[in-house]
């Protein structure tokens, strides 16, 4: 636990009353759901007081009428993965799961957090960042990067907006694309080799998991459809790469002030050099979802996982008093 985190007591969790937030208000509302109500069920069967709420506009009024004395975070996306929920939870003083405001904001903008990994020297692919506003003008678009390319909207998840661009004239389109999710967008240069993914719990990483999709392009369709992908645990690197990939992974964590259960993902070129790509703050936690499976391999069961977040959840900012 970092420097002004305060935590609740086991004992005293286990008396209080546990509100699971889910669904929210973004695109990834459908996703933020079959995670909450995993959780919801795990943390209920182990004898929690839980109860789901549905996120809108009227959260902090929802707080305090239902009497919610501590919070599992389960949004994924804008207002809830952010920092905006976790903002107003410290000003509620409700300690919560996962990480701070901060570190919140900071991993949801892929174009700061490539900033914030250039800075530290943890290997992220080169990459442009351009505007909406840029694009409209269309004059103001010069890429500089090879092809193929990876463009994707700078603040969503789930692979919502992203597109692989092989050709000059795909390019526009794909921004264009990305445009109708944020006004910055980036552009990456796409790494030709595996997609593996490291979680973390409190830092320490997990076993690591290679992503095959058939299509060969992990996009919204082959994460979700059950078949369309196949994960591979542990990924299949040299024991040297390995090591490397999970020590960037915790090097990404700390870069950005994570705390609690974090996905950070990666691409492992054909030398198996591993390249950081996203640190997820909220990963998907339904019983088939990456950071489970990788916590399943590595004998903590989903209701275990579930607990050990929930009793890893506190406050991040010490008002002092």
């Amino acid at each position: 636990m970092k420097n002004g985190e305060r935590q609740v007591k086991e004992s005293e969790i286990r008396g209080m009353k546990i509100g699971v937030l889910m669904g929210g208000l973004s695109r990834e509302r459908e996703v933020s759901l079959k995670t909450g109500a995993a959780i919801l069920k795990a943390l209920s069967e182990k004898g929690y007081r839980v109860q789901a709420i549905d996120v809108g506009n009227d959260i902090a009024e929802v707080l305090i009428r239902e009497k919610v004395e501590f919070v599992f975070v389960a949004l994924h996306g804008r207002f809830g993965e952010d920092g905006s929920i976790q903002g107003l939870l410290e000003l509620m003083r409700i300690p919560y799961t996962g990480s701070g405001v901060l570190a919140s904001a900071l991993a949801m903008d892929k174009v700061v957090c490539k900033r914030v990994f250039v800075a530290e020297k943890i290997p992220t692919p080169a990459y442009e960042v351009y505007s909406r506003e840029a694009l409209e003008k269309e004059s103001g678009i010069r890429l500089s990067l090879p092809l193929p390319v990876v463009v994707k909207p700078a603040r969503e998840g789930s692979t919502i907006g992203v597109s692989i661009v092989r050709e000059r004239g795909e390019l526009i389109p794909a921004l264009k694309k990305a445009a109708e999710c944020d006004e910055d967008l980036l552009v990456e240069a796409f790494v030709k080799g595996k997609e593996v993914t490291v979680g973390l719990l409190d830092g320490t990483p997990l076993p690591i998991i290679e992503i095959a999709p058939k299509s060969g392009f992990y996009d919204y369709r082959s994460k979700y459809t059950r078949g369309e992908t196949q994960y591979i645990v542990p990924a299949r690197l040299s024991k040297e790469k390995y090591l490397l990939a999970q020590e960037m992974s915790v090097k990404a964590f700390k870069a950005i002030g994570c705390s609690g259960c974090v996905r950070v993902d990666l691409m492992v070129d054909e030398e198996e050099n591993p390249y950081v790509i996203d640190v997820n703050t909220m990963p998907g936690m339904t019983e088939t979802s990456l950071v489970p499976q990788a916590a399943q391999h590595a004998g903590i069961s989903f209701g275990d996982l579930a607990e050990r977040i929930l009793l890893g959840a506190s406050l991040k900012i010490d008002c002092g008093k």
